[in-house]
């Protein structure tokens, strides 16, 4: 494994990299590119997957928060095929199925390197099954506007997905060589406080619901449209939580 490791290596350096900063790096020019990565991030997630049906299911839709994703995005798979990709590799570098020192400045290159490969991989191995699987589905109406069959539509849906994963692949590289701390924790960070901010303050009323999602728009809600002696029932604290 690691000879095969070692002869792939020169293909594993071609694959692009941020490059590392020369010198120091001011803390305002790290906070720079920390905050316009996270902005970035935020656009990103309000970027639709063009082509992909209403009828579409994520099944991990209950923990994108967790892995930095947002349904129906093009960032949907997160930090999912980093984290995986880095799991395994410490595994097999752990095991001594891959023996590396990670103390030498060469094996460390190597693992990186490597790690790199893999995660691109992986980003592969998250999407493609969501597509082939029927959970993103193709949308009839696009592809009969383009004139062209659902499999392209399919091919489109997993291509944005994979384009979606490699940049935050070097969203996180830029934020760990260039920002403070690491891409990762950041997306982490961003997306379990973009989920708790709008569990609280989501007021738009979903199609077939009457009241908002939003827990404090709820509440003035059924303050609105329901007497005061009837909230302070048994039932109506219960209702309201």
């Amino acid at each position: 494994m690691e000879s095969m490791l070692r002869s792939l290596q020169p293909y594993f350096e071609r694959i692009p990299s941020v490059e590392r900063p020369k010198g120091h790096i001011p803390f305002k020019e790290k906070f720079a590119w920390t905050l316009g990565i996270l902005i970035l991030y935020f656009v990103l997630s309000n970027v639709p997957v063009f082509g992909l049906s209403p009828e579409s299911i994520d099944i991990f839709q209950q923990y994108r928060a967790f892995f930095a994703g947002a349904t129906g995005s093009i960032i949907a798979l997160g930090i999912g095929p980093i984290v995986t990709a880095s799991i395994i590799l410490q595994l097999l570098v752990g095991a001594g199925v891959i023996k590396l020192d990670l103390t030498n400045p060469d094996d460390r290159a190597a693992y990186q390197d490597f790690q790199r490969f893999l995660v691109i991989v992986m980003i592969a191995i998250e999407a493609l099954p969501q597509v082939l699987g029927g959970f993103l589905l193709p949308n009839p109406e696009v592809a009969q506007m383009l004139g062209v069959s659902l499999s392209t539509i399919s091919f489109l849906i997993f291509f944005q997905l994979f384009i979606g994963g490699l940049l935050i692949v070097y969203m996180d590289e830029v934020v760990s060589k260039w920002g403070i701390g690491s891409g990762v924790s950041l997306f982490i960070l961003a997306g379990i406080s973009q989920s708790i901010i709008t569990g609280l303050f989501n007021w738009v009323v979903p199609p077939n619901a009457t009241m908002p999602p939003g827990i404090i728009p709820r509440w003035v809600w059924i303050t609105q449209n329901y007497p005061m002696d009837q909230l302070l029932t048994a039932d109506g604290l219960a209702f309201l939580l």
